[in-house]
């Protein structure tokens, strides 16, 4: 039996020159690779879905909440919290690179389908790490930017995952809200930065096709400590 081959459809330069993303096709199956490495394909989606369930399910409200998403991808997270988020909920999501938001709307269509126009969602062309300033500004944050917490794409990306960084996102968080982390592998001095950082940290494995199996992934749920209530001040005790 034949195989069908890949075919080419758009390469994409990544902003600040570090690396190109190339878009390819194989029938009704996409794939968006680096190199020779796959970043993400069309029919494995099980663990990106993940990443929005076990974030919404972590948070400490539901009301109004707010929720950024670094990375569209080939928008399984962004779907999966459009399934299950309320109406009254905002989702913002931060794409670095212009052609994937274009792949979105184009060759990807049927892919994506109407997630891109629910008025819940906001597109935000640039790096997600301008998106992560300002205080108690979201509950959750999930990050699918490049393979993990090593830079593969972007060396640039490293530095969204330094304690630096991780402390200036815990409080981008409100109290009691979540930063999810999807990696292709688990990473214990990424777990020991998040804690050091001020995060109460849990770890799950999840696999890439969901309940079909596949290879193995990582999200790390870190948790920003919800504000403990005050102590009524009174007058002092006779």
């Amino acid at each position: 039996m034949a195989v069908t081959p890949w075919t080419l459809l758009d390469t994409a330069t990544v902003p600040g020159g570090e690396g190109d993303l190339r878009l390819m096709q194989r029938g009704s199956e996409f794939c968006i690779m680096t190199g020779s490495t796959a970043l993400m394909n069309s029919r494995m989606s099980g663990s990106e879905e993940a990443l929005a369930s076990l974030s919404w399910a972590a948070i400490n409200t539901h009301k109004q909440a707010h929720m950024l998403i670094g990375g569209l991808g080939m928008g399984f997270t962004l779907r999966a919290a459009l399934a299950i988020l309320p109406a009254d909920a905002r989702i913002t999501v931060a794409e670095l690179v212009p052609a994937v938001v274009a792949w979105a709307r184009g060759p990807m269509a049927d892919v994506f389908g109407t997630s891109l126009d629910d008025p819940r969602v906001t597109i935000r062309l640039g790096d997600v790490g301008t998106a992560l300033a300002g205080e108690n500004r979201y509950d959750a944050i999930l990050l699918d930017v490049d393979n993990g917490p090593e830079g593969l794409t972007r060396d640039s990306n490293q530095q969204l995952y330094s304690v630096k960084s991780l402390r200036r996102t815990l409080t981008t968080l409100r109290p009691g809200g979540v930063l999810a982390v999807w990696s292709s592998h688990t990473s214990a001095p990424f777990t020991k930065r998040l804690a050091t950082a001020g995060f109460a940290v849990r770890e799950e494995k999840v696999r890439a096709r969901g309940n079909k199996g596949g290879e193995r992934h990582h999200i790390w749920l870190a948790r920003r400590p919800a504000a403990k209530p005050q102590t009524p001040s009174g007058p002092p005790a006779a």
